[in-house]
């Protein structure tokens, strides 16, 4: 009987993808571990392995596609003494049943609720069920848990019942959604501006370029963030000449070991540890709830072709600076290669963005959710500056924390600025 091959959740949250390359053509014979494509993701291209042996007899999404949901169908496995042209010629309807479980689920979300008694159940919920199962996109099913949802009892605006964000946004914890329409929060976006056709009619010389998954991914997180995210700002001016002091001196102790810290480096690890200090600020918010985290992960923003991604230093607090140097470099190279595993750069506690490098003094960054906050570092340079009770020449920077409102008060977000400049204007302390 031949066997299906189906687009791939490689991450809790992926809907869709790019088929980026097919590495096998019809025809090829393949062993379970065998590569057979390489997907595209918003952050990341990685490998597709086969499962199960057999003979490519068809391939049925060609390379190049982009918005492919999870599921479909993209090829199909003749399996060994199979007639190659006649499962080719089925279009993979020979195990077409137990398509509906190749929905993407997250491994922790397998212990979904199972499906009501049937006397329980609104009509239109008998759609949102295959397999005993209640059909819901991964984001869904990883909302309903955060939220202690029950799948089971939310109806499904989404195709054919499916489950989806905004279904999650408008349900009650413990109780069945209303059969309303979505929370206006989740609303769909306005449809975009024509840019193109405008310039067009201004006779504009232009070029269109056409966005990249990330690229729109990005366009729809950040605007999610600032339309349902109360961003608060607060700003400190923090004196480096005691950290650079720091860094020269242990940069010097560690040639030996092919170490070079860097600035970036050493607030990394200031970060993590005053996120340590006040933890109401390694904070996320989750609707009725909050979760309060004990270890500090940084989301470190790293700039590479075609967008922006977050590479994560787990338990930055615990972490020698050494550690978060050779941490951060192979991030931020395999980032580049856009070879980062999903666990890599997705969850985090906190950001740290650094524009520092392009002279930019101070600025207001977006946080990155579901996150709490994420800290923006300026510029640091020489500057007229109060030390020690008379006037003198010090370096500088501004750094800018946005805090979610919605979790983080004013004042302990303050808390966390200052601990913050603390521990940068006395760096001794991150060695401890």
């Amino acid at each position: 009987m031949s066997k299906t091959i189906q687009m791939p959740a490689l991450s809790p949250t992926m809907e869709e993808g790019t088929l980026a390359k097919w590495l096998v053509k019809e025809g090829d014979t393949v062993s379970s571990g065998d590569l057979l494509a390489e997907i595209e993701t918003d952050k990341a291209t990685m490998e597709f392995e086969a499962v199960d042996e057999g003979v490519v007899a068809k391939i049925l999404v060609a390379e190049g596609s982009e918005g492919v949901k999870v599921g479909t169908v993209i090829a199909i496995i003749a399996e060994e003494g199979e007639d190659v042209a006649a499962a080719a010629a089925s279009g993979g309807k020979a195990d077409a049943a137990p398509a509906p479980k190749a929905d993407p689920v997250p491994e922790k979300a397998e212990a979904a609720a199972p499906a009501p008694k049937a006397d329980a159940v609104p009509a239109p919920k008998a759609d949102a069920a295959s397999d005993d199962r209640v059909k819901a996109s991964p984001l869904a099913r990883r909302l309903a848990e955060v939220k202690g949802i029950d799948l089971a009892t939310v109806t499904g605006t989404g195709t054919n019942g499916r489950i989806v964000k905004a279904d999650i946004d408008g349900a009650k914890q413990g109780a069945a959604a209303p059969a309303a329409a979505p929370a206006p929060a989740s609303a769909p976006a306005a449809a975009p501006v024509p840019v193109a056709a405008a310039a067009q009619d201004f006779g504009i010389p232009h070029e269109v370029i056409k966005l990249s998954g990330m690229r729109k991914t990005i366009a729809r997180r950040l605007t999610e963030s600032k339309q349902q995210v109360p961003h608060i700002y607060l700003t400190v001016d923090i004196q480096l000449d005691k950290l650079l002091k720091l860094r020269g001196e242990l940069n010097a102790g560690l040639a030996n070991r092919k170490v070079k810290l860097s600035v970036n480096d050493l607030l990394i690890k200031a970060l993590g540890v005053a996120l340590i200090e006040v933890p109401e600020c390694n904070v996320q918010f989750a609707g009725d709830q909050m979760l309060q985290f004990t270890r500090a992960d940084i989301s470190v923003a790293v700039s590479i072709p075609g967008g922006l991604i977050t590479p994560i230093v787990t338990d930055a607090a615990g972490k020698g600076v050494a550690a978060i140097s050779n941490a951060m470099k192979d991030l931020a190279s395999r980032a580049k290669d856009g070879k980062l595993k999903p666990e890599e750069y997705q969850g985090g506690t906190a950001s740290l963005s650094n524009m520092g490098m392009f002279g930019i003094k101070q600025f207001e960054a977006v946080i990155n959710p579901p996150q709490g906050m994420i800290m923006a570092i300026g510029a640091g340079d020489k500057r007229p500056y109060v030390v020690d009770d008379s006037l003198q020449i010090a370096t500088v920077m501004s750094a800018t924390g946005s805090f979610d409102h919605r979790a983080i008060d004013g004042a302990d977000g303050a808390r966390l600025m200052k601990a913050f400049k603390e521990l940068v204007e006395n760096p001794m302390g991150l060695l401890a």
